[in-house]
């Protein structure tokens, strides 16, 4: 056993011996006498590290390291030697693979305010990764379609940076149930992927970039799902599917500021767990359900800025206790809502909607007429969480 120890040993001196050799072959460069293509930290000749799979990720993050042109609050400071674990941001825990073995599997740079030109060859190479929060720095450049590659990723939240193209929309395939997606607050153009209901994850959030297109129908397939789900600040178009009414463990759904159009689906009064809806700032139009205002557990109902018509006795009842918000909209007889002028000019534009019939559809059974809501203190949502940039103040 002690041979086998010994030997083990061994090998991991031997990888950092080659591994310094395979960062871009630098070392090999430079002992060569030729100019080096990077200068990361020096490696020391030997290093022990707790575990092989350590010893793998070791270049990877010395190398990323050398990428970061900004860190005001000197956190790559502490990225020195072997011991991984201890890096500020960085969190180990044994793999679901080996029980025995201690691998890095979460990353967490929430707030740190780190610049870097890119991730690619950063997160996509860290095989054990399964959590990776990056809220609040200045990171860019695009992300590799490589991530969807991790086997245990479960959770990526890198809102709030400087993102821009496409998004790898394969990871809605990803092998593992992904709980948390939040990409809100980058620059990313596309449309949303014809397989965004494939997804597994609890929480969406894709809020203030600028994806364009209809909201698929295939979201029916995350009907148990999504819980809370953010588009708003985008420039999504189309009708709302009828669909959207199965997700029947939502309790969020914003929409607001996009150029969404057509009447409300009925079947939305079919999400009995909906406790937030926001779509204002769209182009929908028509009136605004009763089976959707009947709702128990509706505590916000955004509607204002589009062009309704028409509101049901429910509805009245929900405006008049402040749970609808129905300003700016074309209701006659009801105050601060749009000009004629400007309604009138809105419907001499007729707008089309596939499935025209699907909007009177109600697939479940509508509450009776003595419901009514329930209006109690409002939940800290973790989807809104992640739209606020923090300012984090770290100890000298």
């Amino acid at each position: 056993m002690g041979s086998l120890s010994l030997y083990r040993k061994s090998l991991f001196h031997i990888s950092v011996l080659f591994l310094a050799c395979f960062i871009g072959v630098t070392y090999c460069l430079e002992f060569q006498g030729l100019p080096p293509l990077i200068s990361p930290p020096l490696i020391p000749e030997i290093l022990s590290f707790l575990d092989q799979r350590l010893a793998l990720v070791y270049p990877i993050i010395q190398v990323f390291k050398n990428t970061i042109t900004s860190d005001p609050f000197s956190i790559t400071q502490t990225w020195v030697g072997p011991d991984i674990c201890n890096y500020r941001g960085f969190y180990c825990t044994s793999p679901p693979d080996n029980n025995s073995a201690v691998a890095l599997a979460s990353i967490d740079f929430n707030g740190f305010q780190l610049s870097a030109p890119t991730l690619d060859g950063f997160i996509d190479q860290l095989p054990d990764l399964a959590l990776f929060h990056a809220n609040s720095n200045k990171f860019s450049g695009s992300i590799s379609p490589k991530i969807t590659k991790l086997p245990f990723l479960y959770e990526l939240d890198i809102s709030n940076n400087n993102f821009s193209g496409n998004f790898p929309m394969e990871i809605f395939r990803i092998p593992l149930r992904l709980d948390a997606l939040f990409l809100n607050n980058n620059n990313f153009i596309q449309k949303l992927p014809d397989n965004l209901g494939s997804t597994t994850a609890l929480y969406l959030t894709l809020a203030n970039n600028k994806f364009v297109g209809p909201i698929p129908r295939s979201i029916v397939k995350a009907s148990a799902t999504l819980k809370e789900v953010l588009f708003l600040n985008n420039l999504l178009a189309g009708c709302l599917p009828y669909e959207l009414g199965f997700l029947r463990e939502l309790v969020l759904f914003d929409a607001g500021n996009n150029l969404l159009t057509g009447p409300l689906p009925c079947s939305l009064g079919c999400l009995a767990k909906l406790e937030q809806l926001n779509l204002a700032g769209n182009l929908l139009y028509g009136q605004v359900p009763e089976v959707l205002c009947a709702l128990g557990k509706l505590e916000n109902l955004s509607l204002s800025s589009n062009y309704f018509t028409k509101l049901g006795p429910k509805c009245w009842k929900l405006m008049k206790k402040g749970v609808l918000d129905i300003k700016k909209n074309c209701i006659n007889g009801l105050p601060g809502q749009r000009s004629a002028l400007e309604c009138k000019a809105f419907s001499m534009h007729p707008r089309y909607c596939p499935y025209p019939a699907s909007f009177n559809l109600i697939p479940c059974k509508v509450p009776s007429s003595s419901s009514h809501p329930r209006i109690g203190p409002k939940r800290n949502l973790v989807t809104y969480s992640a739209l606020s940039r923090h300012a984090v103040d770290f100890p000298e």
